[in-house]
């Protein structure tokens, strides 16, 4: 597995334990189809479908990892979340938000979420 790919897996993993530490249940990870992939799937309190993209860093010199999240990743996210939506014969509400999770040098993980982060 690759160096960028085992970091990804990485910062999944701890967005994934922080949601579940406020409640969420997750519904998917790594969830593929032909537009591309959703990082993460998962239910909030209210009953609210929230498709997460997780972005890891290590520094900021390349930029905060939302704006990583371009118009154009924006729309396929959007893509393939109704694919996902219509697969899992879901009806409810749905929103997009970006999970930033940074490295410091200790290697602790923090985590920066953004609720609603596009429409």
């Amino acid at each position: 597995m690759s160096t960028a790919k085992a970091l990804g897996n990485r910062g999944e993993a701890e967005v994934a334990r922080y949601l579940r530490k406020k409640g969420y249940t997750l519904l998917a990870s790594q969830w593929r189809c032909r537009f591309g992939e959703l990082d993460l799937v998962a239910r909030d309190r209210k009953g609210t479908i929230c498709f997460v993209e997780v972005k890891l860093r290590t520094g900021t010199a390349c930029g905060l990892p939302r704006e990583a999240v371009d118009r154009r990743k924006q729309a396929r996210l959007r893509t393939a979340a109704a694919l996902y939506l219509s697969t899992h014969e879901i009806d409810a509400p749905a929103r997009f938000d970006v999970a930033e999770v940074y490295c410091s040098e200790n290697g602790a993980p923090n985590v920066v979420y953004l609720e609603d982060a596009f429409a």
